[in-house]
């Protein structure tokens, strides 16, 4: 009997150390997720969402979702906290968040004061606090009865100029030949308190129907020397333009840039609308590409059943243009869509974040990352949603994703439905995730400090350093390799002394002997503790 039940312990030792080295199996071979996807809200069915990461200290950021939600986040967006905004002119949706060189958060949103679906006006709303809260805002593009919509800003890191673009309808929806759309342009010289006349930048302009004839897209770009770059959807087109000297002037001619097959308006099975929504970006970095304008959208000519993201760029100011490239590099005759792109200033790689089905023949839809090192002419791709969604097209996802990066930290941005509930997602990716090289992790040297009190009965303290910045993970394990609690895991820590508070009552620790591991690239420290 005694044999017996030391062959049973043994049996369930070995048992559970054959699920620990399988589910790190599954973890080597791509079974569980590398970028760990994070819950921002699920509260009031939120879609169209907006991201930024702030230059000047990366750990705080900003989200937005239709139609008044903003999330702010002060630990690299492990963490966030909802709040609403209010405005006295009235909150109508196409959220587009942004931050200025002093570090002051802008919610940019559509504006309804009179109710019901007349928009009227643009509206910005200002953060001094890290984006906890927002003034009542001031309003640009009033020109009544006419009627504005999708508004995107930029801010210039040179001057610190802001600048948005739009669409104004003559009227919405209109089939009257006479009614017409057309790009608008104003910018603030005074962080938001005052805004130039809205003035119209595009040549050709389209119809009021938001179909293919629509002139809708327009979200700007600066440049290195004070320009500004804009480009949009129209009957023509994928169209251009751009003013030298900060939004004062603009060229009477636009320039084309492509074709878009599928046009502005085009339909994706099991999603409520869907458009090419076009992105305009330069790189400002110093790097080999700095000046370089990129444009990145969605179209369908390769089919219907085949809708793609592109990606062209200009060298010349906007001059001329490459032919478009293929940014989603699966085989053939499956749907990619809801493109955003953006440039890490810092480093010059551009990043792009899309729907795709490229793994299923239903409509399950993942959502994946691609990088571009090579100043657009190649590109890594990556699934970086843990795991697929199922639309359904009665739901409103909205009209885009977003992505900001700074200085190798990625946050992508985007909705999904699960039974039935819409929620807004975002992943935890930096560049050492998507251009990981074997073998080149530089020398770490971290030192794991004994955990006080030890032993504890109630909470302990556990203190580590680290040098360089790196990707950490501190865990708590018992004797058979269980895990008991995450304390940390966070994409590039920066180099420092960190100290980290085990709730034992919170985490419903028992009394017993514990190890506590610190992991950073193929290093591993570990230290035992005792509960009481």
């Amino acid at each position: 009997m005694k044999n017996a039940g030391l062959r049973a312990v043994q049996n369930s030792l070995m048992m559970k150390k054959l699920i620990i080295l399988f589910f790190l199996l599954l973890a080597a071979i791509g079974g569980f997720s590398q970028y760990p996807n994070i819950l921002i809200t699920n509260a009031f069915t939120p879609e169209e969402p907006s991201i930024v990461i702030n230059p000047g200290n990366p750990a705080i950021q900003l989200a937005g979702a239709n139609l008044q939600g903003y999330y702010y986040s002060s630990d690299y967006g492990n963490t966030w906290t909802a709040n609403y905004l209010t405005s006295s002119y009235g909150i109508w949706g196409d959220p587009c968040v942004i931050v200025d060189t002093g570090g002051n958060f802008y919610y940019f949103h559509l504006s309804n004061p009179s109710g019901g679906h007349f928009i009227d006006r643009m509206v910005c709303q200002k953060s001094i606090d890290n984006g906890q809260n927002f003034d009542d805002g001031t309003y640009f593009g009033l020109n009544s009865p006419k009627q504005q919509d999708k508004e995107w800003a930029v801010v210039d890191p040179a001057t610190n100029n802001i600048y948005s673009a739009w669409t104004q309808f003559d009227k919405y929806g209109s089939a009257t030949s006479t009614d017409s759309s057309n790009i608008m342009f104003s910018r603030s010289t005074d962080a938001a308190q005052t805004w130039s006349p809205a003035i119209r930048i595009n040549t050709l302009a389209g119809d009021c129907r938001d179909s293919d004839n629509t002139v809708e897209g327009a979200v700007p770009a600066v440049g290195p020397n004070g320009e500004v770059y804009i480009s949009w959807a129209g009957p023509a087109g994928l169209m251009f333009t751009s003013s030298l000297d900060g939004g004062l002037s603009w060229p009477s001619d636009n320039i084309f840039v492509s074709d878009m097959p599928g046009g502005w308006d085009y339909s994706i099975q099991g999603i409520y609308r869907c458009n090419g929504m076009p992105v305009t970006c330069c790189d400002l970095s110093n790097g080999p590409y700095r000046g370089t304008i990129y444009i990145n959208w969605s179209d369908q000519r390769n089919g219907t059943t085949d809708t793609d993201i592109f990606l062209v760029k200009s060298t010349d100011g906007g001059l001329t243009w490459t032919a478009p490239k293929r940014v989603n590099n699966d085989p053939p005759g499956k749907q990619q869509f809801d493109t955003w792109m953006t440039v890490d200033q810092v480093t010059g790689i551009l990043y792009f974040v899309f729907y795709d089905r490229r793994n299923y023949s239903d409509n399950r839809t993942d959502v994946y990352l691609a990088t571009s090192r090579d100043g657009g002419e190649t590109f890594q791709n990556f699934c970086i949603s843990e795991s697929p969604f199922m639309p359904t097209a009665v739901v409103f996802f909205g009209d885009y994703t977003n992505i900001s990066a700074s200085n190798n930290i990625v946050r992508p941005v985007w909705a999904r439905l699960d039974n039935g509930q819409l929620s807004v997602m975002t992943a935890l990716v930096d560049s050492a995730d998507v251009l990981h090289v074997p073998g080149s992790e530089p020398n770490l040297t971290m030192t794991l400090d004994q955990n006080y009190p030890n032993p504890a009965a109630t909470s302990t303290y556990i203190s580590f350093k680290l040098r360089p910045a790196a990707d950490v993970s501190l865990k708590l394990y018992d004797l058979f390799g269980t895990l008991h609690a995450t304390l940390l895991d966070r994409k590039f820590l920066t180099a420092g002394k960190y100290v980290e508070e085990l709730d034992l009552k919170a985490k419903n620790i028992t009394p017993g002997v514990y190890v506590y591991q610190l992991i950073t690239g193929d290093k591993v420290v570990s230290r035992k503790m005792v509960v009481e």
